[in-house]
């Protein structure tokens, strides 16, 4: 890194630290997408990527002080706290409630052709992005009212029903194409 760059980032990190939000619009410009994709890396999920992204720079917006130039680069400094924020995350997806390995109730005889059309619907919600088949599961086998739901996972109502609307669609399709 050049001198010039590190002047920059410093000049940068002084701004912010006096409160300056056009000096985090740049630092985000600058890091945004390095920070995006280690997070994603570690998440695998575009939506919780973006949140713990935003995350991110929101700690450096509160805690711009505690990076010091002469013990390493800014890059370093905010890519370490992007690991850390995602294996946070990751973690806290983890020990939310997953009905997945709850036995589903009412489960007709097995042979019926019910029984048969429950387990296929149970695979094809296999095949969705986890934080939808969740969600899904929640509300139709779990029996919760969408607020319920978003109060329990601690997300925001409009994200609950537009993953519970997409993985419906997906799940269709889903269904359309292996019903052949």
């Amino acid at each position: 890194m050049s001198i010039d760059s590190l002047q920059t980032d410093q000049a940068i990190m002084r701004n912010i630290v006096q409160g300056d939000q056009h000096a985090l619009a740049a630092l985000y410009d600058r890091y945004g997408g390095g920070v995006f994709s280690l997070v994603l890396q570690v998440l695998n999920d575009t939506g919780l990527a973006e949140e713990v992204t935003q995350d991110v720079f929101l700690r450096v917006w509160d805690g711009a002080e505690k990076w010091d130039a002469n013990r390493g680069k800014l890059s370093s400094w905010l890519l370490t706290i992007a690991r850390h924020a995602a294996i946070d995350r990751l973690r806290m997806e983890k020990r939310r409630y997953n009905i997945t390995d709850a036995p589903l109730d009412n489960i007709p005889a097995k042979g019926s052709e019910d029984w048969a059309q429950r387990r296929q619907i149970k695979s094809l919600l296999g095949m969705l992005p986890p934080e939808q088949a969740e969600l899904i599961e929640l509300s139709f086998y779990g029996g919760m009212s969408h607020q319920d739901i978003a109060d329990t996972t601690q997300t925001p109502l409009g994200t609950v029903k537009t993953r519970i609307r997409s993985g419906m669609q997906k799940l269709r399709k889903l269904w359309l194409e292996n019903a052949d």
